[in-house]
């Protein structure tokens, strides 16, 4: 019925974009039922035998062997199936070969349609699959269109499927050009009405997790571990790091020698700042870390509430602050609790220290 050429097809669909030569077997020997009972009736049994390494696809209506016929559709009398060959006997199975050059114009036009569908469903289907493995994971694109409204396409995997970079999802003030090598993060895998969509990102924050690990040797091996990090893209992320091994140093395995490995993320992300800090089971020093690179003099802690107020010298206020409040924002969603940050001169003034004698 269909040709070598179809079965070495399957062979190239499997190779090139990923698609599970049983899958598509499968799908196919669904929709070639589907198509024949359209021509033949919805009751008819329809037996579809594909054989890859005969390159050979049969198809057949199957009828049982019965005394009184009921069903036209699904049986045959012990006379008509003992004229095909005389050995039938009651309950035996009867297929009858279909000979495609039979269908009607409408029914193979039907058919073809619904393996067209089929073959389109099988292929959505292992792209979603293929991509939800890839979840957070980093993974190197091409960019082939930008549009005027700034969404950029990456051509991702074997199969050169297009995922979406959003303007959203961008660095701040970040430009590439069709041709260019990209570095994003798979973010999210969705299906949508036009087929499987990958939403790619170099914002998130795990974007910036997934070029650490890539980076540093220790943390892959899980013996430096990333215990929390934050980021605004574009600006500034903080990361709280603690080594498993007290003769490694948390802190210097992300930074590297002469800071080279840091220095490679950074340039990565156009220059946005990263916070390394080690993070601390004493809440107090872990909030004071997180204010990094501020100087802090005092944490006053409310553990039931999760509130800190910190005190840092005067000069150093705008600093721990940071510009529009982000330096503070973020150590506050680094540690999970609310920071409010005063200088020494204010501090005093308020009397913050009053219950301290001083």
């Amino acid at each position: 019925m269909i040709s070598k050429e179809f079965f070495l097809a399957l062979d190239e669909l499997e190779e090139t974009k990923g698609i599970s030569k049983e899958k598509v077997i499968e799908s196919l020997e669904t929709a070639l039922t589907i198509a024949c009972k359209k021509n033949y009736g919805e009751a008819s049994n329809i037996v579809v035998k594909i054989n890859p390494e005969k390159t050979t696809i049969k198809i057949y209506i199957s009828k049982t062997v019965v005394e009184t016929v009921e069903t036209p559709e699904k049986e045959i009398s012990l006379e008509d199936a003992q004229a095909i060959k005389k050995s039938y006997k009651i309950g035996d199975e009867v297929l009858t070969e279909i000979n495609p050059h039979n269908f009607s114009r409408i029914a193979a036009q039907n058919a073809v349609q619904v393996i067209k569908n089929s073959l389109h469903q099988v292929e959505k289907d292992a792209t979603y699959s293929q991509y939800m493995d890839k979840e957070n994971e980093l993974i190197i694109g091409i960019v082939s269109r930008v549009k005027d409204d700034g969404t950029i396409y990456v051509e991702i995997g074997k199969n050169q499927m297009e995922g979406v970079l959003t303007v959203q999802e961008q660095i701040p003030g970040e430009k590439f050009h069709v041709g260019d090598k990209i570095k994003v993060l798979v973010k999210r895998v969705r299906e949508g009405i036009g087929g499987t969509q990958v939403i790619l990102s170099r914002a998130s924050y795990m974007f910036i997790k997934r070029l650490f690990e890539n980076e540093v040797p220790e943390i892959r091996a899980e013996i430096v571990q990333i215990k929390s990090i934050v980021r605004e893209a574009g600006f500034r992320t903080k990361m709280a790091v603690y080594s498993t091994d007290p003769d490694i140093d948390a802190v210097g395995a992300c930074v590297g020698n002469k800071g080279i490995r840091v220095n490679a993320i950074v340039a990565e992300i156009g220059g946005e700042k990263i916070d390394i800090i080690p993070w601390s089971s004493d809440i107090l020093d872990y909030i004071a870390r997180a204010l990094s690179p501020a100087k802090v003099l005092i944490v006053q802690a409310d553990e039931e509430a999760k509130e800190a107020k910190v005190v840092v010298p005067d000069e150093k206020l705008s600093l721990a602050i940071g510009k529009e409040g982000q330096n503070a924002r973020l150590a506050a969603r680094l540690t999970g609790w609310k920071i409010d940050v005063k200088s020494y001169t204010a501090a005093l003034q308020s009397g913050m220290f009053d219950s301290d004698g001083e």
